[in-house]
């Protein structure tokens, strides 16, 4: 009985120490997937947007603090995608539709930014937001043709970008919100269009208090 009884203690001990390693090394049961590592890094940083230079659907050139005073909703995309980028522009027009229009414009900008510069020039950006339904002022498509610039942003708010040889682009994709101060305070899954409407605007009617 006593062989049986080690046994059974040893199985229970070695059980007991895959979750204790399984605890540690999913921070907690938090980190399932590199996405979901990535987007807990991000929220414990919450970094600043860099200083860059975006050209817009229009051709006007301006900072970041362009935007200085509103919460600012975020995508990355490039227009020649098939695949995700379309969906995921759809699914932004929808969370666009979904916030209470007072805000719009006044207290939070939508922007759609291009990791593609030498193709998605400010005529095609203007092409392609019509084609989701982008006024090109309250929601905005634009690129950022420095790349040192670019790369800084990608880097930064851990967009990752492979390109293969037929000129595609291998990404993530997600929602960002940026604070009225420039920082990165949430990322959202894309697909939870009723979600993320709803998350938005109650930091919205909050009045500023994100926490």
């Amino acid at each position: 009985m006593f062989p049986k009884n080690r046994t059974a203690l040893s199985s229970l001990l070695v059980l007991l120490f895959g979750v204790i390693l399984f605890y540690i090394g999913t921070d907690g049961f938090q980190v399932f997937t590199a996405e979901t590592a990535r987007v807990n890094q991000l929220m414990d940083e919450k970094p600043q947007f860099p200083d860059v230079t975006l050209e817009d659907n229009k051709g006007r050139k301006y900072s970041f603090s362009e935007f200085e005073g509103k919460y600012v909703f975020i995508t990355f995309l490039y227009t020649s995608c098939g695949t995700v980028c379309p969906e995921l522009e759809v699914n932004m027009s929808e969370v666009y539709n979904r916030i209470p229009k007072e805000y719009i414009g006044k207290d939070i900008q939508f922007l759609s930014i291009s990791f593609d510069p030498e193709r998605d020039d400010p005529e095609t950006l203007d092409t392609y937001r019509k084609a989701f339904g982008s006024d090109g002022e309250t929601w905005r498509m634009a690129r950022i043709t420095d790349q040192q610039e670019l790369q800084s942003l990608l880097d930064r708010f851990g967009v990752i970008v492979i390109p293969d040889e037929y000129g595609n682009f291998a990404h993530n994709s997600a929602f960002y919100l940026v604070n009225p101060e420039g920082r990165l305070i949430e990322v959202m899954d894309y697909t939870l269009i009723e979600d993320a409407a709803d998350q938005v605007t109650k930091i919205l009617q909050s009045g500023g208090d994100e926490r």
